[in-house]
């Protein structure tokens, strides 16, 4: 892939500011990249390794899918660690921005674009290119914090009107409707026939399975 001519003076921007590789990594910078729904990870691996296939390591420093950590509780009560994506659809790439690593980024499969302004076409009509805009220091900084320090998320596969059977304690056997869901606290409520009377009993996920 090349520049188009409405492209070529941002080419000769980026062209110009090449260095060394040691002042090119000083002066790197993360940047957003728009990758295809549920690519991520491919993204990631594929860019590794073109990275070291095209020998832009001094230049493409880092690439990251920001993610939170989170628990999935299954039909069964069962559980299972897993991350949750911070941006679905975003991987981020620290680097510094030239020619060659513009095209490498652009050319990856699955890469929609970078994140950035618009720039208008000189002539003609349809849309222009997108200048790629670096990521401000804070809001990198905010992105990896949040990563760094949040609580697990609980994901439950579990919701309100999900008809259910109870696996163990005093209401074993039982069975009811899910009437409230509180993955925060771990628990849900479900509606048993008791003695002849709808009663809500508050139960854990694990407690619990869910009935086709």
């Amino acid at each position: 892939m090349t520049f188009a001519s409405e492209e070529s003076e941002y080419s000769e921007q980026l062209t110009e500011g090449e260095s060394s590789p040691e002042a090119a990594a000083a002066q790197s910078r993360w940047y957003a990249v728009q990758v295809a729904s549920g690519c991520e990870k491919r993204v990631k691996a594929n860019l590794q390794q073109r990275i070291q296939t095209l020998d832009v390591a001094d230049r493409i420093i880092q690439v990251e899918i920001p993610q939170t950590p989170a628990l999935k509780v299954g039909k069964d009560g069962s559980r299972r660690q897993s991350d949750e994506k911070i941006f679905p659809g975003y991987v981020l790439v620290r680097m510094f921005m030239d020619e060659e690593t513009w095209q490498v980024i652009k050319n990856t499969p699955n890469v929609i674009n970078f994140v950035g302004a618009e720039q208008k076409r000189r002539y003609g009509r349809g849309r222009g290119h997108v200048k790629p805009l670096p990521l401000s220091h804070s809001e990198v900084e905010r992105i990896f914090r949040q990563a760094q320090e949040a609580e697990p998320v609980v994901k439950v596969s579990m919701a309100v009107g999900d008809h259910v059977v109870v696996l163990s304690g005093p209401f074993k056997d039982f069975e009811g409707d899910v009437i409230e869901v509180s993955p925060e606290r771990n628990k849900l409520k479900v509606l048993l026939s008791i003695f002849g009377r709808d009663t809500p009993v508050e139960l854990e996920f694990n407690q619990v399975q869910k009935q086709n």
